[in-house]
């Protein structure tokens, strides 16, 4: 483990951040600084960037210019910068969105949160002990970084970096709020309740409120595939009356968010009471249709007819 390096994927970092937005450059050069030491020398994370429409917040699509994602930890929450809730885009807060809901603000600033990691904070006060030295780490790297990030920030005590500051918006309420009505917002959606009737078919067998069939999406161009997930991904024999609906979908959320352009996939679940709730839409990975990726030719199609900020627009749809 000792010999194995920090994963850091700078291009993701750098495409992390909302167009007009810069990744500052004290992150940079942490992911200069990061490439020496060992995995977990000084915590266990990655430094990859990450959009919110594949955080675990529900439907973040919407919410990708309020935040940049940067840091993965390995249970599957990401850390990044908030521009939301009325801060200043100038210092914006750091904050981690939970894979299990738990959403909180870990610093004050990027500088407050490399302090907190060089100076052992998360350890000492027993939060997010993912950015602790792993155990298995001899060599301890942490004075190390207390010393560059020292230099860098040509001050000499990082304490006063990692004070928490008065007036900060709350953070966990927000994201509740924000997951409680994009909930009300796609149970109540017109399309919603559409395909609730035209898959009353494959409404679960169970009664439980939890109960749900799930149903994926993938769309490219003049492609389209629809399954139903029991016992592998199966075909859809409503599949001809469904297109339509979410092809419209489609474009009315490209209107109405048209920086975003045009997702490719997407999921729902049919639950035991009719109601249809969609659990994401994916605008960055090439979908499968059948057994093979989507046509490039089809998925550029798309970019044309919707195009995205270049910062946005995957490696894969730039291919030749």
């Amino acid at each position: 483990m000792s010999d194995t390096p920090y994963h850091i994927d700078l291009a993701s970092v750098v495409r992390a951040f909302p167009p007009g937005t810069d990744a500052p450059r004290l992150l940079l050069d942490f992911a200069a600084w990061l490439k020496v030491p060992p995995w977990g020398s000084v915590g266990c994370f990655s430094l990859a960037g990450q959009f919110s429409d594949l955080a675990p917040i529900y439907d973040g699509g919407p919410l990708r210019g309020d935040f940049a994602l940067f840091l993965r930890l390995p249970e599957g929450s990401v850390v990044g910068a908030w521009y939301g809730g009325g801060v200043d885009p100038a210092n914006p807060p750091i904050v981690v969105i939970g894979s299990e809901g738990e959403n909180e603000i870990l610093a004050a600033s990027l500088e407050g949160l490399l302090a907190k990691i060089a100076l052992g904070w998360f350890e000492e006060n027993s939060e997010w002990t993912d950015f602790a030295p792993h155990e298995d780490i001899e060599a301890d790297a942490l004075d190390e970084l207390a010393g560059w990030l020292s230099r860098r920030l040509q001050v000499r005590d990082l304490d006063k970096l990692t004070e928490k500051p008065s007036g900060q918006p709350d953070f966990k309420r927000w994201t509740e709020a924000w997951c409680r009505d994009r909930e009300r917002f796609w149970t109540d959606h017109p399309v919603s309740m559409e395909l609730g009737r035209h898959l009353a078919a494959h409404l679960p067998k169970g009664t439980n409120a939890w109960d749900k069939t799930i149903f994926n999406v993938a769309v490219a161009g003049q492609q389209f595939q629809i399954r139903v997930l029991g016992r592998g991904r199966q075909p859809l024999e409503e599949a001809a009356a469904i297109e339509p609906i979410l092809r419209k979908l489609r474009d009315d959320m490209w209107r109405a968010r048209p920086d975003l352009g045009l997702w490719y996939s997407m999921s729902f679940g049919l639950y035991a009471d009719g109601h249809v709730l969609p659990y994401g839409f994916n605008y960055e990975t090439r979908p499968m249709i059948g057994e093979a990726l989507a046509d490039l030719s089809e998925a550029k199609a798309d970019l044309l007819r919707a195009p995205r900020p270049e910062r946005w627009v995957p490696a894969w749809l730039t291919a030749r």
